[in-house]
């Protein structure tokens, strides 16, 4: 496999044949983002692409499949499709194809469009909200607002699409904690996602959020402040059928709950925490990472 640079994915694509199909991120002006920095996007050749599926081939059946690297949805629809259909004539065994999208990348592919990739297998897509707070979507240079994050969530659900969604403890900083986290539950309710993971905010060197912590202009949460927000998530946010997640490196309180059914019972547990300064609940900070 020809990989170039770092290839990021999900963790629940930890198992997944990862295909690098383009490199970097489209958009690459997220404040908080270190991730593809100094990373020019672009996309692979097909070429290239198609020798390291023919590759993959060889190692016999593989039952997932993750297209890096950012966003890779962003492909033109024409050398997309192909990605796929080679993908299922030449490996053996894929039950499900993964992939990074962003609001942009989803609203450029039509209804039909999306139909067409998940009847390909494209199963599953992974997108970042961070926030539902129209101001911090404006401040993290998100490239987006709340209503364009809906629409092409909804769009990804209406193709039947799996959908998991990130959102971001403390991105709003302690200034913006509490509106962050209440109009992130709303809008986490108005998607109704099959997957949501809360990740807690790691300030990267060399990124825009950095510097302004140094410059004191940003001021984080403390450890508690992140797990309120984290209640206040947990507590607001209506599911019809989600699994809701921080089990994430950078988490501090690890939760895994199957959404609205273990709604109450999450909450409490977060609370409890929160009201009893359990400092052994949480997780050390030498343990936290990207």
């Amino acid at each position: 496999m020809k990989y170039e640079g770092s290839i990021i994915r999900p963790p629940s694509e930890a198992g997944s044949l990862l295909l690098q199909v383009t490199t970097g991120c489209s958009h690459n002006r997220c404040t908080f983002c270190g991730s593809f920095t100094g990373k020019r996007f672009r996309i692979k050749n097909p070429e290239g692409i198609e020798e390291d599926i023919l590759e993959a081939a060889a190692y016999g059946p593989i039952e997932r499949v993750f297209l890096c690297d950012g966003d890779a949805l962003i492909i033109p629809q024409k050398r997309l499709a192909p990605i796929l259909e080679s993908i299922n004539r030449h490996i053996k065994g894929v039950e499900r194809i993964g992939i990074y999208a962003n609001a942009k990348s989803a609203l450029r592919k039509t209804p039909a469009e999306l139909k067409e990739l998940r009847n390909l297998g494209l199963k599953i897509a992974y997108l970042g909200v961070e926030t539902g707070n129209e101001e911090l979507l404006k401040k993290i240079q998100k490239g987006v607002g709340s209503r364009q994050l809906v629409e092409a969530c909804h769009r990804i659900k209406a193709a039947g699409i799996t959908l998991s969604v990130t959102v971001i403890l403390g991105i709003g900083g302690k200034e913006k904690s509490v509106a962050h986290a209440f109009d992130t539950a709303k809008i986490l309710t108005e998607i109704d996602p099959h997957y949501v993971g809360a990740l807690t905010v790691m300030l990267v060197p060399g990124t825009p959020l950095h510097d302004e912590h140094l410059s004191g202009k940003f001021v984080l949460p403390d450890r508690f402040g992140f797990l309120e927000e984290l209640g206040i998530i947990a507590a607001n946010s209506a599911f019809t059928n989600c699994f809701f997640t921080s089990n994430h490196a950078s988490n501090y309180l690890p939760i895994r709950a199957r959404m609205p059914k273990e709604k109450d019972k999450t909450v409490r547990l977060i609370y409890d925490v929160i009201q009893s300064k359990n400092k052994g609940a949480l997780k050390p900070e030498y343990m936290r990472g990207l």
